[in-house]
């Protein structure tokens, strides 16, 4: 019998309990061993819940316990998750998480002191809920030189562009939709703002290229600025708009930022729709590959968790070596996205008085209040000192 133990009892955590209930049989069927959930660490107490014997409220009784081997932190935000996971990888226990704060932040420290333990610190479930993502870029792909990876990482921006695009309903009132349906928070700053997306391209940057990008070097754009015009816009374009993280290697420097971008229909992320997410890694071997299926959820998420569980169970009588171990990339090893090269979408009120020759412009709308074009790849420092008005500007994928 192998013991874990849950560490926080929410959405995630309990999906996690519940799949490691239903799928018993078959769960030790492939590892060999029962997995039995021993203790479940939240402050609150769940009288009526058929885990309700497993509560437990200092997290010491499940560190100080030999007998747990796996810990799944479920908790969300930085602390005190980090120093529970620390203490837990430190007492000799393997950690899976679907936190992706913790992750983005302190990534590199969780990796090192799981090394120095000869424990796992797995974290599939941190990027894409339930698809698979992490292990098959991280594995799988690890004969390829990668070079690009562009992804819809957030279910709840992509479902709002989706009744703007589809519906013409302006932001406002998308948002508004998808708070009712459960899809957004009461503040949905972390979505709408590109935080839950800048995370995760952070993580993903650190698996393609093996060294993780600081979430504060991510240059990241919401969606609040994105109109009904420049939805149409997209579409004359033969485009959609969508909230894409993307990490780029060029010249051996790494480039991540996160902004509204027009990805032509051509772009197998243009059509993704809904709470739908999906991930466009491109190797230099096998050429663009696509991950794609439901961001997030209760149960998905709780797949991609006890996925980890079971690969750390599986193998958990063999010693560990092979723990990935990640540097923080330094200020000169990262390229400003400002500096990243890009075919632009540029929106102004009126038409602007300096000649947009010099980018490659293509007029997309000419009209009195609006004015619209999109330029050949130029940078975006370029376009600042092309052109003074304000303007909105957009990539283009």
């Amino acid at each position: 019998m192998i013991n874990v133990a849950i560490f926080g009892f929410g959405v995630v955590g309990s999906g996690t309990a519940e799949v490691l209930t239903q799928n018993a049989k078959l769960i030790s069927e492939r590892v060999g061993e029962e997995i039995n959930i021993k203790y479940i660490l939240d402050l609150r107490d769940f009288p009526d819940s058929p885990f309700a014997d497993k509560i437990v409220h200092d997290v010491n009784v499940i560190i100080n316990d030999p007998e747990v081997k796996i810990c799944a932190e479920l908790m969300g935000g930085s602390h005190p998750a980090f120093e529970f996971s620390s203490a837990a990888l430190k007492a000799g226990k393997s950690v899976v998480t679907s936190n992706k704060e913790v992750v983005a932040t302190f990534g590199p420290e969780l990796l090192k002191i799981a090394a120095e333990n000869n424990v796992r610190y797995l974290f599939e479930a941190s990027v894409g809920g339930g698809i698979p993502v992490i292990h098959p870029i991280g594995n799988c792909l690890t004969a390829n030189d990668i070079t690009e990876v562009n992804g819809i990482l957030n279910g709840t921006t992509n479902y709002i562009l989706t009744q703007m695009i589809n519906e013409h309903k302006d932001f406002d009132t998308a948002l508004a939709e998808a708070q009712e349906k459960g899809y957004a928070e009461r503040d949905p700053s972390a979505d709408v703002d590109g935080i839950d997306t800048c995370r995760k391209i952070a993580i993903l940057s650190a698996i393609a290229f093996g060294k993780l990008v600081p979430p504060d070097k991510v240059k990241t754009e919401g969606i609040r600025g994105v109109t009904l015009r420049d939805v149409a816009n997209a579409e004359k374009f033969g485009a959609s708009i969508k909230l894409i993280g993307k990490a780029v290697r060029v010249d051996g420097k790494v480039s991540a930022c996160v902004c509204p971008t027009l990805v032509r229909h051509s772009n197998p992320l243009s059509s993704i729709s809904d709470v739908y997410n999906g991930v466009l890694v491109n190797g230099n071997a096998i050429g663009d590959v696509m991950f794609y299926g439901r961001g997030a959820g209760k149960l998905p998420t709780a797949s991609a968790v006890v996925s980890d569980i079971i690969e750390i169970a599986t193998y958990l009588s063999h010693p560990v070596h092979t723990t990935q171990v990640w540097e923080r990339l330094t200020d000169d090893e990262i390229l400003p996205a400002d500096r990243l090269k890009s075919r632009w979408y540029l929106r102004f009120d009126k038409k602007p008085s300096h000649c947009l020759a010099s980018l490659g412009a293509e007029v997309i709308e000419d009209a009195p209040d609006s004015y619209a074009v999109v330029t050949d790849e130029v940078t975006l420092l370029d376009v600042g000192i092309t052109v003074s008005e304000k303007f909105v500007a957009m990539r283009v994928l």
